[in-house]
């Protein structure tokens, strides 16, 4: 993933720390994440806990966070309050995080009562915890625009706008013990992402013989 992809600064910093932690590494451990290495974006990151399928419990929230959300966070569930369709595209997402690797970079709307709704930025990064599997996500949650009422009034009825799988480079000569045995890096699809744009999904693969092709989901 490009940092150039991403519109809000704090997403380009997380990742960018996050990047460098798992160096040539699909992703890095959970102990080797450094709170003070990121305390100017604490408020807006938070780390999620993979309880099953369709549960991703919130172990640890920013401060803002829970304000522009009106409640705390921590020990509720990730994907609680989405519509059905996008809880759908959600819960794939993250399995898909969790099993190969993967980052995801989302967009969102969200209303507030009496105001209109505003944008949303929120990131996913791949952690490995225990017995060598992803069960934990760093991310954060940035929004895109400040009306000024933003943490005085809760955001509600969240909607997916548009959400980006991407898998990291890594360099092919380094053996990594970490990688999963499935993880596209190590496939023929080379460079493979998943682009959901409204109401429909696109998985673009990237690489090969310089061929680029899409099919719709």
């Amino acid at each position: 993933m490009q940092s150039d992809t991403m519109k809000h600064k704090t997403s380009k910093k997380l990742y960018q720390y996050w990047n460098d932690v798992r160096g040539e590494r699909s992703a890095p451990k959970r102990f080797e994440i450094e709170p003070s290495k990121i305390a100017g974006i604490l408020p807006t990151t938070f780390i999620l806990e993979r309880r099953s399928d369709e549960v991703y419990r919130f172990r640890l929230a920013g401060t803002r966070m829970c304000e522009i959300f009106g409640k705390e966070l921590r020990g509720t569930d990730f994907l609680e309050d989405w519509p059905s369709d996008d809880r759908l595209v959600l819960i794939r997402n993250l399995s898909v995080l969790t099993s190969q690797a993967a980052t995801a970079l989302i967009r969102f709307q969200a209303t507030a009562q009496g105001e209109q709704a505003i944008e949303l930025e929120l990131l996913l990064l791949p952690l490995f915890h225990t017995q060598k599997k992803i069960d934990r996500i760093l991310g954060c949650c940035s929004p895109l625009e400040d009306p000024g009422w933003l943490g005085d009034k809760p955001l509600l009825n969240k909607r997916l706008m548009a959400n980006e799988l991407v898998w990291p480079t890594l360099n092919s000569h380094v053996a990594t013990h970490e990688t999963p045995v499935d993880s596209p890096a190590e496939s023929s699809c080379g460079n493979a992402r998943i682009v959901r744009m409204a109401q429909r999904q696109f998985i673009v693969v990237e690489g090969g013989l310089g061929r680029t092709s899409s099919k719709e989901l």
